[in-house]
């Protein structure tokens, strides 16, 4: 069964569709993706796809567990960011969180974790090197409450870094949202560095399907979508994409806006 989005709307080249609750989304959102990674595979056989680790995937990311048809083993597969400074194995760290989630589950043929153990500027070089193999097809995101995408902060984020990955100082916002989302108990927990793919990097795939649900990032959509282009949100830079999708659910959209 194709599920239609609730609402949908076009911001620039960003196509948005709204859902009732998180759950439509995220089942709405993998059920697109499923059948863009099908066709792909059809026509190129090995993929390359690099994938957001958030509770905000978490419903999205079930349902690519539960997908029938798709051949993991030709998929070559990459996280987009990483804590600095936290223990090996942390149950924070978003290694663990995609694995847990996903590559444990799916196994896909090639799996590249970047290791925040390790040194940082070395970890960077190395991963770096491996995403400039070949060119990325897709990529599954979210938008932080600041309007980040991966770890690119408002103020690290740069839509023409020359970088592909990148050390970065994570601002407070940010390492409040980490609090929020139940992932670590205090602020002074959370790490305050981290590695993280940088902007141009993310936005070279050739397709990205972004989830966003719940009222916490409703000022963060709003901002994605009607804000100027700039790096004080750098998820606006998603609207100048050429085959970019917003999947967002009712709490986290004002969706009355544009439809």
């Amino acid at each position: 069964m194709t599920r239609q989005a609730w609402k949908s709307f076009t911001v620039e080249k960003l196509r948005v569709e709204v859902y009732p609750d998180r759950r439509a989304m995220g089942a709405a959102a993998a059920e697109q993706a499923i059948a863009r990674i099908k066709q792909l595979q059809r026509e190129k056989g090995e993929l390359r796809m690099i994938f957001a680790a958030a509770p905000s995937q978490n419903e999205f990311l079930a349902s690519l567990v539960a997908a029938e048809g798709i051949d993991w083993s030709k998929i070559t597969a990459f996280h987009m960011d990483e804590y600095i400074g936290l223990p090996e194995g942390a149950l924070q760290s978003f290694s663990r969180f995609l694995r847990d989630k996903l590559f444990d589950l799916v196994r896909p043929g090639t799996v590249h974790l970047i290791d925040g153990t390790k040194s940082a500027e070395e970890e960077c070089r190395r991963y770096a090197a491996l995403l400039g193999e070949k060119p990325i097809d897709i990529v599954c995101l979210g938008i932080g409450e600041n309007g980040h995408i991966a770890f690119n902060d408002p103020p690290v984020a740069d839509f023409n870094d020359p970088h592909l990955v990148k050390i970065v100082e994570l601002d407070l916002p940010c390492r409040q949202q980490q609090v929020n989302d139940g992932c670590f108990p205090q602020l002074s927990d959370v790490p305050t560095h981290a590695i993280t793919l940088t902007i141009p990097a993310l936005v070279s795939a050739s397709h990205l399907f972004c989830m966003v649900p719940g009222p916490t990032k409703r000022q963060a959509v709003t901002e994605t979508l009607s804000g100027p282009s700039g790096t004080h949100c750098p998820a606006t830079v998603l609207r100048t994409h050429s085959d970019c999708t917003l999947y967002v659910d009712t709490e986290s959209c004002d969706y009355e806006r544009w439809t």
